[in-house]
């Protein structure tokens, strides 16, 4: 029980701070479970990261779960999944009460700025020590730089789960070929059906709704508003202001990005609503991981698989650094302190490796705010 209760606290803690996207996420935990804890080792960390990338929901909400599930099997999968979410989805719950009371919502955007330089630093250490791990040898690094070129490749605007199977399956033909056999095993293709429910603005609805975003989104924030658009907008149930609104709340909270279905739901049906839209987005999560996990390990032994996650792997860690371009690129045009500050705490983090990182993401948000 005392385990238990350690990792809930532990992941209640990363919740609470984990502001910047799913990058800023598995930094934070790397930081935290690998560097700090020891619950599990980088090389199993990047597994997991390659792992995560390729089924739907929230990628870093998983990586939670399987370093809970490492730590304390199946209760450790709950504990950790459920004290990483509450912060955001307790924080979007207020916010959801004040907007519905009040019409309108706090300004977030200087606060937000602020942390955005001192996240993007602990993006940098992370990924150079991930990096290191997973890009072992020049065959890692041809893939991490085909998955780099891929993204940077604007025409073509491949979805990133689609990126990932193809530099694993790249990984595969590598691990056959190289061996000089003809013939291979073909990754199989999942087609995710769209059938849609017959909608309504009562909570078993909008939990159905919710439940079928989390079973089947990938990507980033941006798909999920192109997503929520279909389902809630155009069939009536969302104004697109609304819709606009609960995004911004997502994007400003700690934590994942889907606490946005609180936020949905509470507008839709008060507590009720957002409480089983919550239920709803992040309950897929919980069974992809407790159902793939006792295979990973049987799967490595499968001299094919484990080139495809090799590869995967590299490929992971190279859309991190993608991540933290695009960030970076964003911030220079943002002016020149952000870049100062990310510089100042990239620093920081450097010489003062066992710094906890939440106090710097505080006063990186404090001195925004600030500065505004």
């Amino acid at each position: 029980m005392r385990q238990i209760i350690q990792i809930f606290g532990t992941f209640f803690k990363l919740g609470l701070v984990a502001f910047g996207g799913p990058a800023a996420h598995i930094a934070l935990m790397e930081r935290e479970i690998v560097e700090k804890r020891h619950w599990l080792s980088s090389e199993k960390f990047i597994d997991y990261m390659g792992l995560t990338a390729l089924i739907p929901g929230p990628n870093s909400t998983e990586m939670v779960m399987c370093c809970g599930l490492e730590k304390g099997r199946r209760p450790g999968v709950l504990a950790a999944g459920i004290g990483f979410i509450i912060p955001a989805v307790a924080i979007t719950l207020v916010f959801s009460w004040l907007y519905v009371e009040y019409g309108d919502l706090p300004e977030f955007e200087s606060i937000y700025k602020g942390i955005k330089p001192a996240v993007m630093a602990l993006i940098a250490v992370a990924l150079n020590k991930l990096w290191k791990k997973a890009v072992k040898g020049p065959i890692e690094l041809v893939f991490a730089l085909i998955t780099l070129g891929l993204c940077f490749w604007e025409t073509l605007n491949l979805p990133e789960v689609l990126i990932l199977l193809i530099v694993g399956a790249l990984g595969i033909l590598w691990h056959y070929s190289k061996d000089r056999i003809a013939s291979f095993s073909i990754l199989p293709l999942i087609s995710l059906l769209n059938d849609g429910f017959g909608f309504s603005q009562t909570s078993g609805k909008v939990f159905l709704i919710f439940f079928k975003v989390g079973a089947i989104l990938y990507g980033s924030g941006y798909v999920l508003f192109a997503y929520l658009e279909g389902e809630l907008v155009e069939t009536g149930m969302l104004t697109m202001d609304q819709l606009m609104d609960s995004v911004a709340v997502g994007q400003f909270t700690p934590g994942p990005v889907l606490s946005t279905a609180t936020f949905i739901g509470y507008v839709l049906d008060g507590f009720g609503g957002a409480f089983l839209a919550t239920a709803g987005v992040f309950l897929p999560s919980f069974l992809f991981v407790m159902f793939l996990h006792p295979f990973l390990d049987k799967l490595k032994k499968i001299d094919w698989f484990k080139a495809f996650l090799t590869a995967v792997s590299a490929a992971a860690v190279a859309l991190m650094a993608y991540v933290l371009f695009s960030m970076s690129y964003e911030t220079v045009r943002d002016g020149w302190v952000s870049g100062v500050l990310a510089l100042i705490y990239l620093g920081i983090f450097l010489k003062f490796k066992k710094l906890n990182p939440a106090f710097v993401i505080v006063f990186a948000g404090f001195l925004g705010w600030l500065m505004a």
